[in-house]
């Protein structure tokens, strides 16, 4: 066996080792999240700054949250408090009065910086000018903005070919940039556009691009208020996208039944203290679930067909009750096939598989027997399984069963992570374009792009492990914290001639480099964008496909900040120089002009100058939301797949990567976990009571975590062990601080997703004591 151990640099093993417990928290957000909201702002600036900002915070003529995409309010905002606790969170990081000048990183080497924790740099604040590490330097130092594209420009004209370059695009580039990045990449050409969807909703675009032709959730905020059953699978909306509750406190106020899927029973799930209403205030909840099913790590599947398969059962007692058959004639493919298939099944297999009691599952079962209006909501403890697609098409398998597509109050509804991943691929972010968008470029613009696939996320990583790219180029994001296999990642990166980051904050990206390193600082989503003198606007695509403006209105914290459709455009001139057939001035001048050409490329943005300042902007085309399938059969299509129940040996555990409530993705806000009552400490590690006797463990001691996948032992050390709510032989840790333990080969079957959500672990006591 191989051995691969974990470097300090990319996951420094702080930690206090005197975790404070407290009870987990009954219910979700109320007076505890103002306050924290407060003191993060006030942490990071003064309160005029702080409340200017937050003012203007998802508001009509305001700046679009640079968190979560859940979806603002088509009707009705609060003038007062449009955001959630995280999202204000997130303002206070990006909006900090901090800034990294030329004495910072004079005074920082970048092995001093790569020795502290996530935590500690994110805290440091904004990066104020560019700065570029030199071969075998130390320390970052400053570079004039046309010296660095000059760098990179030649870097990238040296590359044997294109294909060697790698342009990473992070969800919180705007639509402008992002198409403006596509065209410059393709141009220079290569295909290479990893991006974050590569590793969280990819499965999700797969799998509804196959069944309903679209790669997107079919639903409006509407629909979940006209609905009758609300399915959640797989998602902790309490702490991933609060203003979700929201929306559910809405639902259920209009008497729709919750049924929440999760092997950890999350505050957010259960009850929501809304801090605009006096009873919120008050500490008075909404109960929002009206049943739980703790799910074992990946039990999702066998769950779904255990539903579908009582349903079928009670459709035979009682033929034309249950299923829509008109709509199933009518709209789907394969339902013969699909339901043969269920006939083979037996309930109590599935229910052991799922880690469901048959009784749990009958009473799932009661509470859709006889609804059409059926809504189902999923994130990522869906999609990061090898299974992903597979368990994606079972939620559409059971609501075509029921004809909940297609109709108000019904349909699909993923819910995507950062802020506009899902408009950056409508932008074609993408590694495997569509030829028709490629035919388009080439008809508008006269060049013509390259045809070849390019490299998704686990692809990029491999191809610079491996010395087939060499230049690394990330549009936002934390590249490093965010992938999996942490140590093989990082080597890839060191692997690279450049390396390349457009950031607001420092992050440990910048720490773990090329031979060559370049840090471009941009605007954030809450600085004044001004071009040419005037005041800027760029836009948006939530999770519910409606596209909307974002204008920032402080003032930057450095005037040497370009916004990231300048950054393109200049590096695109200092690139492909005379031989480039765009002219990319006019987009430099004003952003209406880099709107004008998506509309040219992309279907449904006609008049979107126009339609984009109508306060609250204009919901794109929906072929499902419209009851219609453009798919290979013409038709919505089921799908038979089969279930797969984890073989584990005695002493291993089924361990899945999840976030704090003091955390977005790899941004790290705090060190509580305030809802599930762990507070101070990350390095820990969420087990079932039984499984802690069993291995001849206790609370707190301290254990090291192992995978061994593929013959490669791959080590996280120093882990407090917690007991918690969870199921037998299921394991919980956070993330970026368990990564390293997630293989770079374990992906989900047909969208290359890492499976973050289900890794193979042992546990043994710390020899790092």
């Amino acid at each position: 066996m191989s051995h691969e151990h974990t470097d300090a640099s990319q996951n420094p093993a702080h930690f206090t080792g005197h975790v404070r417990l407290g009870k987990p928290k009954s219910a979700a957000a109320g007076l505890p999240a103002v306050i924290s909201s407060a003191r993060h702002i006030l942490q990071e600036m003064d309160a005029i700054r702080g409340m200017k900002a937050l003012l203007k915070l998802n508001q009509k003529n305001g700046f679009d949250c640079p968190g979560c995409a859940w979806p603002d309010p088509d009707d009705e905002r609060s003038a007062v408090a449009e955001y959630c606790e995280n999202g204000a969170k997130a303002v206070a990081e990006e909006a900090t009065s901090k800034k990294l000048d030329a004495k910072f990183f004079a005074k920082n080497s970048v092995a001093d910086l790569g020795q502290l924790t996530d935590y500690e740099i994110g805290k440091k604040g904004r990066v104020a000018q560019p700065v570029y590490l030199a071969p075998d330097a130390t320390h970052y130092r400053p570079i004039s903005w046309e010296q660095a594209f000059g760098k990179i420009a030649e870097h990238l004209n040296t590359l044997a070919s294109p294909d060697e370059a790698i342009f990473y695009t992070s969800g919180r580039t705007s639509n402008e940039a992002a198409f403006l990045y596509q065209l410059f990449v393709r141009e220079y050409g290569t295909n290479n556009l990893p991006d974050c969807s590569n590793m969280c909703h990819e499965s999700s675009g797969v799998a509804l691009s196959d069944t309903l032709g679209i790669g997107k959730g079919s639903v409006t905020l509407d629909d979940l208020y006209e609905a009758e059953v609300i399915i959640i699978l797989g998602q902790n909306p309490g702490t991933n996208h609060p203003r979700m509750l929201s929306a559910l406190q809405k639902a259920k106020k209009n008497g729709v039944k919750i049924i929440a899927v999760n092997p950890l029973p999350e505050t957010g799930l259960l009850n929501f203290m809304n801090p605009q209403t006096v009873k919120g205030m008050l500490h008075v909840p909404t109960h929002l679930t009206d049943l739980f099913l703790q799910v074992k790590i990946n039990g999702d599947m066998a769950l779904l067909q255990a539903i579908a398969l009582l349903l079928l059962r009670e459709e035979d007692k009682q033929p034309g009750t249950v299923f829509d058959h008109q709509f199933i004639q009518d709209h789907t493919s394969g339902a013969e096939g699909y339901i043969a298939h269920l006939r083979e099944l037996q309930l109590d297999q599935l229910a052991a598989a799922a880690g469901i009691p048959v009784g749990q599952i009958e009473e799932a079962a009661a509470m859709l027997l006889h609804k059409k209006k059926i809504v189902a909501c999923w994130a990522m403890g869906l999609t990061q399984h090898k299974n992903a697609v597979d368990t994606i098409k079972e939620i559409v398998n059971l609501l075509l069963l029921k004809g909940s597509v297609g109709k108000p109050g019904a349909g699909t509804c993923p819910v995507r992570g950062h802020s506009n991943v899902q408009g950056d691929r409508t932008m074609g972010i993408y590694e495997k374009p569509s030829p028709v968008l490629l035919n388009t470029i080439e008809a508008v613009y006269g060049f013509a792009p390259p045809r070849k696939h390019g490299f998704d996320t686990v692809n990029a990583i491999r191809a610079m492990r491996d010395g087939k790219a060499k230049v690394f180029f990330a549009m936002g994001g934390n590249f490093l914290s965010a992938t999996p296999d942490t140590v093989v990642t990082a080597q890839a990166l060191r692997n690279c001639a450049l390396t390349v980051h457009v950031s607001t904050k420092l992050n440990r990206s910048h720490l773990v480099h090329g031979r060559e390193a370049i840090i471009l600082p941009t605007l954030g989503r809450s600085d004044q964008d001004i071009q040419q003198g005037e005041k800027q606007f760029v836009t948006c695509e939530n999770s519910m496909g409606v596209i909307q403006m974002s204008k920032g209105n402080l003032p930057p914290v450095s005037d040497q900040l370009l916004s990231e459709p300048a950054i393109i455009c200049r590096l695109a001139e200092a690139t492909l120089g005379n031989r480039s057939k765009i002219n990319w001035q006019p987009y430099l001048k004003h952003y209406d002009y880099i709107r004008e050409d998506i509309e040219k490329v992309i279907p449904g943005f006609t008049n979107y100058n126009t339609r984009v300042r109508h306060p609250g902007g204009f919901y794109l085309p929906n072929n499902a939301r419209d009851g219609k399938f453009v798919t290979s059969t013409g038709k919505a299509n089921f799908n038979v797949a089969t279930v797969i129940e984890q073989q584990l040996a005695a002493d291993e555990y089924m361990m899945m990567t999840i976030r704090s409530h003091d955390q977005f993705n790899t941004t790290i806000y705090g060190l509580d976990d305030r809802y599930r009552g762990i507070y101070q400490e990350r390095r820990v590690i969420l087990m079932n009571a039984k499984d802690i006797k069993a291995a001849g463990l206790r609370d707190n001691d301290v254990v090291d975590l192992i995978n061994t996948y593929e013959g490669v032992e791959r080590i996280v050390h120093r882990f407090l062990v917690i007991a918690y709510n969870i199921p037998e032989k299921c394991t919980a840790t956070y993330f970026p601080e368990a990564n390293a333990l997630v293989p770079l080969n374990s992906v989900a079957d047909k969208s290359n997703t890492p499976t973050s959500k289900l890794v193979i672990i042992k546990i043994r006591k710390s020899s790092e004591l």
